[in-house]
């Protein structure tokens, strides 16, 4: 594993360790200011609406989540992932866990401090049937 490669597995595991422990701030310097969120059914959107969005879900639900890197391919100071994540999201009013499963593709950005940020992000997420 190449060290940009090595690199990309830390900022994906930083990534979800920050989801699972509800970090928005965390969140926030792992992308760019310009990263670009793909979400099924939603307008592409920023990281302020990714902030409103992740704060709003906190008070209504709690997420768990896992990924699982698949492929990691770095091209100079651009770099893809594609990873198959699984989420649990349950009520914080009480009611059934939901869980959703899919794929994700993200592009990183290699900044001028050699950090690698998140500056694009899409997934295939969908309830997973019973």
């Amino acid at each position: 594993m190449t060290p940009a490669e090595r690199a990309i597995h830390e900022v994906h595991t930083t990534w979800i360790a920050a989801v699972n422990a509800r970090d928005l701030a965390r969140l926030l310097t792992l992308m760019t200011d310009d990263a670009v969120f793909l979400n099924p059914g939603q307008a592409p959107f920023g990281p302020a609406k990714f902030s409103t969005n992740f704060s709003a879900a906190q008070t209504r639900v709690r997420i768990d989540c896992t990924s699982e890197l698949e492929e990691v391919v770095v091209a100079g100071d651009v770099a893809y992932t594609r990873s198959r994540d699984a989420l649990s999201v349950t009520p914080r009013a009480g009611g059934e866990t939901m869980q959703l499963a899919g794929y994700r593709i993200t592009v990183y950005r290699q900044q001028p401090d050699g950090r690698w940020l998140l500056a694009r992000d899409a997934h295939t997420l969908s309830q997973v049937e019973k």
